[in-house]
């Protein structure tokens, strides 16, 4: 297996001063799988014009532990029209040549951080094979559970006094703003959200609710009066177990329930892991806003409105709200498929220890589920209730999801493993057997945003009492449309949210 490391995961990796501990690990994963850790010649032209020399000296002297490719890959058709639509500068048509490699199947895939790259790649059909730093973590996890030599343990609430201020985690913030420790020290009744893998804290989230008299002078452009929920203190060290979407559904949770008419958190944008969390947020909503000032330095301000509205083209840039009058169809899941995908729908007869959050797909808001139901014309912006299974008394709705899309042209059972995977609660075998269970068929895979969790649980009963199923032979299989009528009945007797829906 030969992997092309682009630009920016080697300058990373040469820097004097470490900006992603992600970075060691990747290359850990490389060795031990014994892949190739191949470079391009323009990467190393790039690398030669790099300002900072000590990164030039550093990489000038471990070349010898990458192959260069020698004799690089003619244009493809495919690039070369790509390159032709798309590339305005030098930097463009680099990404495009390093693009390339992959397309005319000299390498398998491409590491890389940046997103123009991605964005090509998807456009050409093999963004499947690019990864950044924590989605390749992601696969070689999955792909090698037997390596995997930690777990990460539940995220949970604490107090800051609780943590130790001492753990390199925090040397960043010491080394950004003057007076940390203090300001830590002061907050040791208030309470963070933390994780850790194995001892070591891996990600703190600290959250503060603000109302319309907070003065905002060091922010330009200033905001205006508005209850706003911060991103005080906000580090996740991403693993390859989608952290990030875990506490930034933390973060909504909390918006909603603290009435937030925005989110917004600051920050300086000068590392690798800083730049992700930012795409990250962004990919979720939040908008460059302007600048606070300090003695310190300018950071970014980042701003999500939480205004009620939904984008049915983009869910995720109005999650987690919903619209009411939106298609909305019932689902089936098995209870020992449930609580594993929806975390946060667990059971008052399941225990917490069981469903520790050492799988991405816990974590994460954007999910995948795996159907042979007849009706596959879902589309962007559709509702999703899942029904766990279990008969008149137990089988309950619990949760509320998001339809992003429908992959249901999928090429073979590589194709179909390697979009699951990640997502979906079943491993690389279970899926094999979902492929081969019936060739006349085939599985589709519909992406979903885990969105709310159904404070009461109606079961069959009552959903069969009040209309929404006819009788106890219509419990649902595969994806069985409702009505409006019968959609605003599951939100009375779940109790739901009424602020989550909009009309």
């Amino acid at each position: 297996m030969r992997a092309l490391l682009d630009t920016n995961i080697l300058i990373h990796r040469e820097a004097s001063v470490v900006v992603c501990q992600n970075i060691g690990l990747v290359f850990r994963w490389l060795d031990d799988l014994g892949y190739d850790k191949c470079i391009h010649p323009e990467s190393i032209r790039e690398i030669d014009r790099h300002g900072d020399a000590r990164i030039r000296n550093s990489f000038r002297a471990k070349l010898a532990s990458y192959h260069t490719i020698q004799a690089p890959a003619p244009l493809t058709p495919a690039i070369q029209s790509l390159s032709n639509q798309l590339d305005s500068t030098e930097n463009d048509l680099i990404d495009s040549i390093i693009l390339n490699e992959l397309d005319a199947g000299r390498v398998n895939f491409i590491i890389s951080e940046d997103r123009d790259i991605h964005d090509k790649a998807n456009r050409l059909g093999i963004g499947d094979r690019v990864f950044d730093i924590d989605s390749f973590l992601e696969k070689v996890t999955a792909e090698n559970p037997g390596l995997v030599d930690y777990r990460i343990l539940s995220v949970r609430k604490t107090l800051f006094g609780n943590v130790n201020i001492r753990d390199r985690f925090f040397d960043s913030f010491r080394e950004e703003y003057p007076g940390f420790d203090g300001w830590f020290n002061q907050k040791s009744e208030e309470a963070a959200y933390v994780c850790y893998e194995a001892k070591e804290l891996v990600a703190f989230l600290y959250l503060k609710i603000e109302d319309e008299q907070e003065s905002y002078a060091d922010i330009v452009p200033h905001f205006r009066p508005k209850r706003r929920l911060k991103i005080g203190s906000f580090k996740v060290e991403l693993n390859g177990y989608k952290l990030g979407e875990r506490f930034l559904k933390i973060i909504f949770d909390n918006a909603i329930k603290q009435r937030a008419d925005e989110i917004y958190l600051t920050i300086f944008p000068n590392s690798l892991g800083r730049l992700r969390l930012i795409r990250l947020l962004e990919d979720f909503g939040f908008s460059l806003h302007g600048e606070k000032r300090n003695d310190y330095g300018n950071e970014q301000v980042f701003v999500r409105n939480m205004i009620p509205n939904f984008n049915s083209a983009d869910p995720r840039l109005t999650f987690p709200y919903i619209r009411k009058y939106a298609r909305t169809f019932l689902v089936s899941i098995y209870p020992e498929y449930h609580t594993d995908l929806l975390p946060d729908s667990i059971l008052r007869t399941e225990s917490p220890s069981d469903f520790v959050e050492h799988e991405p797909h816990r974590n994460a808001i954007r999910k995948v589920y795996v159907c042979r139901s007849i009706f596959r014309d879902l589309q962007s912006g559709d509702v999703i209730i899942f029904y766990r299974t279990g008969g008149f008394h137990r089988g309950v709705v619990t949760t509320l999801g998001i339809v992003e899309g429908v992959h249901l042209d999928i090429q073979d059972e590589d194709h179909f493993i390697r979009l699951c995977r990640k997502r979906s609660v079943f491993s690389d075998n279970n899926l094999r057997e979902r492929w081969r269970y019936n060739r006349s068929n085939r599985p589709f895979i519909v992406e979903f945003l885990y969105a709310y969790s159904f404070p009461i649980r109606p079961n069959m009963a009552s959903l069969i009492e009040n209309g929404v199923i006819r009788d106890i032979n219509s419990a649902p299989r595969g994806f069985e449309r409702i009505t409006n009528e019968q959609f605003d009945t599951v939100l009375r007797l779940s109790e739901t949210d009424s602020r989550l829906i909009v009309d």
